[in-house]
């Protein structure tokens, strides 16, 4: 009998309403995957962002269970600056792992958190975490050449700059990114032994962001005609023929996966949080902005500061709390009564013209099975992901349409995709999927015992 195999193709922001429905006659390779197998839309984690939801995927583990809540966190109830979460934090045993443990090997490229590259039974190739690629991104190291080599002479980690205004050049980098990605996935399926193969692909993340205003009809900017109005639909046919290219060299009694951390959706604008903030007396300055910049931490009069918060697709709330932060001003015993009144405050924050958006609050405790490390205090989501956080102060305004870490056109939505076929898989759309599944799930098809702790079901 043949060893079982599993192959996954980990799509950053793959959006289910285009691969469903709007280009699935365009798309023959990933049509083909649906109709042999099953698939559905893909609940992400809270929040719906590359981290943690990547690592919450490949552990089954909750953001709080994890203890990072996404790209930036803090390190104590401190005022500094927030770190980056790569894969150095992540404590939980993850799926490649899992398997290293029974003797069955994987190789692992680019998924988020993979930096620095962590010893497995196998191959790993750092994420677009690694800063670059002077210092040790594989594992084992030598590994390095060899990707490089396969690549064509250069793995391309990520584009540059995504956020640019040179929409020519960042699509050729995105287009050059996937050739070469998708080049060193053929190669090493061929000459590489393995059970358990996984790489994560940015270029859908990326275009997303960066193109979604000429793509999408319902933005504010999109218009009609113009000449990148299908750059991402183009690119999504593109990358449907890379998926087929793979398709053709893998055997029949391999599972096949194609998964999103994420989806996408319209940015409709952005709420300046800590402008907000200000107008309610929550957070004060020690001097006023001449113009829109970054809030730093030296410029908040932490006396008279009860709350501010952190920009991003979501918002991070922190507050104040006295004999917690150095200089708390919120009683501990009015905690609870001032947090709800902070919620309700966001809650009822409407957009430019006093419309509700429809915002969600979350206090981490009442989402996540754990709560790990320092959580923010409450974690937001603006127009239900409709609206981004901006963190900056200056110029009084609340709601802003200049996205102020450069141009962006797309928000994350809470559901990614799932698409999974196989001998014994049953066809249809499937309910109810959840990105804490997918771990258990492979495990299973190898024949391993969930891991305590795992909190997703097994896909039947």
């Amino acid at each position: 009998m043949k060893k079982k195999k599993v192959f996954v193709f980990g799509i950053d922001c793959f959006e289910p309403s285009l691969v469903f429905g709007e280009w699935r006659n365009l798309l023959p390779n990933l049509s083909s995957l649906m109709n042999e197998g099953c698939y559905g839309e893909m609940k992400s984690t809270l929040p719906p962002i590359t981290v943690p939801a990547w690592t919450s995927m490949m552990t089954s583990k909750d953001p709080g269970q994890l203890g990072f809540y996404g790209f930036r966190n803090r390190k104590s109830y401190g005022y500094e600056e927030l770190y980056f979460a790569n894969g150095a934090y992540v404590k939980e045993k993850t799926l490649y792992q899992i398997l290293s443990r029974n003797r069955l090997s994987s190789i692992v490229l680019s998924v988020p958190q993979s930096y620095p590259p962590k010893p497995i039974n196998g191959i790993m190739a750092g994420c677009f975490l690694t800063p670059d690629k002077n210092g040790v991104w594989t594992y084992p190291e030598e590994a390095a050449k060899e990707i490089d080599m396969a690549a064509g002479g250069d793995y391309i980690i990520d584009v540059k700059d995504f956020r640019t205004e040179n929409k020519e050049e960042l699509l050729k980098q995105i287009y050059e990114m996937t050739r070469r990605r998708f080049k060193v996935v053929r190669e090493f399926i061929r000459s590489k032994e393995w059970d358990f193969f996984i790489f994560v692909e940015m270029g859908v993340d990326r275009i997303h962001h960066a193109f979604w205003r000429y793509h999408d009809k319902n933005h504010r900017l999109y218009e009609k005609g113009h000449k990148f109005e299908y750059a991402i639909r183009d690119y999504y046919i593109y990358l449907d023929s890379e998926i087929g290219s793979v398709l053709k060299i893998l055997d029949d009694d391999t599972i096949i996966f194609v998964v999103s951390d994420h989806g996408a959706k319209t940015m409709h604008g952005a709420i300046c949080v800590n402008e907000f903030f200000r107008r309610e007396g929550l957070l004060k300055l020690k001097e006023e902005p001449d113009k829109q910049q970054k809030l730093r931490v030296s410029d908040i009069d932490w006396n008279k500061t009860y709350c501010w918060g952190e920009g991003g697709y979501y918002s991070r709330i922190f507050m104040n709390v006295e004999g917690r932060e150095p200089s708390g001003i919120i009683p501990k015993s009015q905690y609870e009564k001032v947090r709800d009144e902070i919620k309700s405050k966001l809650e009822n924050l409407g957009d430019q013209n006093g419309n509700p958006i429809g915002t969600k609050v979350f206090k981490p405790e009442e989402v996540y099975r754990e709560v790990k490390n320092i959580p923010p205090d409450l974690i937001v989501y603006f127009g239900d992901l409709n609206w981004r956080s901006a963190g900056s102060v200056g110029g009084g305004a609340i709601h802003t349409f200049e996205n102020d870490t450069g141009p962006d056109d797309a928000n994350h939505a809470q559901y990614g995709l799932f698409i999974m076929k196989g001998n014994g898989i049953s066809k249809g759309r499937r309910k109810s999927i959840s990105i804490y599944d997918i771990a258990p799930t492979i495990l299973n098809i190898f024949g391993i015992k969930k891991e305590e702790g795992m909190i997703g079901k097994i896909i039947e």
